[in-house]
């Protein structure tokens, strides 16, 4: 869809959507800002959200606590008719240990529920003709740990999906201050990622008195840390191990019995984080075999890399440029500053329907997962910047709802990716 091609009926009514709802959306995304929860925890969060739309029942919106099996998972929904195509605005709300939303998760709600409004509001007045459509705002626990849109697919919250949107902050680049958003991200921004927490099992001993009668799981620890220091020589610069010794024993006169790494294991495909991985575990049974100490893997959930839906990725460019924002359609220009090997689990959604992962900048002074841009995510630059994306994804979800050659173009081009 090229610039020319957005109805203008249609812009109107969604940034008159946004415009009625905005002092609610504020409210909504300093609530979240301001009592960040860890994974698994977003009670408030979750609460907040729901109750927002608890009020708006009466215009249609069904409102869903609890659902798929997770505490602090919700769907909220608007049908109209019967059957019809489904769209899907993801919203994640989890925090960082120690510094709040560094990520920006309060603007991937704020911005996710905006979209919803929108898309349901401009929707109702589109709906003539239509036999049937839903909208659903999933809200998607535990992305930063603990693979909420994981256990989602597993519990079929996007069965039957056509196409699934969210967008997520980054800081500005300084070199391209003009740039507001980002529609896709080039192959290796978005890693594959296996996450392993590993505890290697000895024998206490007086660590003074009798050493030779222990065997030092610190010593494993630590000679696994050197194997894999030494790998870093050996892969791929796209590629990424890192971790931290969680334990390594409780004092120094007592020969540690156990001690644990937590690693994660990061690739540019699902494919290629398989190889990694298995060279990585080789370096952990190498350091089990030169102290002598038994090893064990509790393995997290893993995520895919990310594969974009070009017909979305333009047409959210196209929507960004009717609205006067200037978007990129991929980070080419400026790799340095939008990529990086972070992961998410969108990636797992992106594989099982058409999904969307736009970038938009922010100003913040530091990078994600600092405190310096926890501060830039609760600014009203970084709010206002969050709706002006949930407009141009409120425009795509309409065209996927409305025009049925833009949504086989979807299905096409996510079959020829991901099958």
């Amino acid at each position: 869809m090229r610039t020319s091609e957005v109805q203008k009926p249609l812009l109107d009514s969604v940034q008159e959507t946004l415009q009625r709802y905005d002092s609610q959306l504020k409210e909504i995304n300093h609530k979240i800002w301001s009592n960040p929860e860890l994974a698994y925890e977003e009670f408030q969060a979750h609460d907040h959200i729901c109750d927002l739309f608890s009020g708006l029942e009466s215009q249609g919106y069904q409102v869903r606590r609890k659902v798929y099996g997770l505490e602090t998972a919700f769907e909220i929904e608007y049908t109209h008719g019967s059957g019809g195509r489904l769209v899907v605005f993801n919203a994640e709300y989890d925090a960082l240990p120690g510094i709040g939303h560094a990520c920006g998760h309060n603007l991937i709600a704020t911005s996710a529920i905006a979209a919803f409004l929108a898309t349901c509001e401009t929707m109702k007045s589109q709906a003539s003709g239509i036999s049937g459509f839903t909208v659903r705002l999933l809200g998607t626990p535990a992305e930063e740990s603990g693979g909420g849109k994981v256990k989602l697919i597993e519990a079929g919250a996007y069965k039957n999906v056509d196409a699934c949107l969210m967008v997520h902050p980054a800081p500005m680049s300084p070199s391209h201050p003009e740039v507001h958003s980002i529609a896709t991200v080039v192959e290796g921004g978005y890693l594959a990622n296996d996450k392993v927490e590993v505890t290697f099992t000895g024998k206490p001993a007086h660590a003074a008195a009798a050493p030779w009668e222990g065997i030092n799981a610190l010593d494993a620890v630590v000679a696994a840390y050197v194997n894999i220091s030494l790998l870093r020589q050996q892969i791929l610069p796209s590629q990424r191990v890192h971790g931290v010794i969680v334990n390594g024993g409780d004092r120094p006169n007592i020969v540690p019995m156990s001690a644990t790494l937590d690693y994660y294991i990061r690739s540019p495909t699902k494919k290629t984080l398989q190889q990694l991985t298995a060279k990585v575990i080789k370096c952990f049974e190498a350091a089990a075999t030169a102290t002598g100490c038994k090893v064990e893997y509790k393995w997290g959930v893993s995520y895919d890399d990310l594969k974009p839906n070009m017909p979305i990725c333009e047409s959210f460019v196209a929507a960004m440029g009717a609205l006067g924002r200037q978007t990129m359609l991929d980070n080419s220009a400026q790799k340095s500053t939008m990529s990086g090997g972070a992961s998410t689990d969108m990636g797992n959604v992106s594989y099982v329907v058409p999904g969307f992962h736009g970038i938009f900048c922010i100003p913040a002074k530091g990078v994600n997962h600092t405190h310096e841009f926890t501060s830039g995510a609760g600014s009203p630059e970084a709010f206002e910047r969050a709706i002006h994306c949930s407009a141009g994804m409120a425009v795509v979800g309409c065209q996927v709802l409305i025009d049925n050659q833009f949504a086989e173009a979807v299905k096409k081009d996510f079959e020829s990716r991901c099958t």
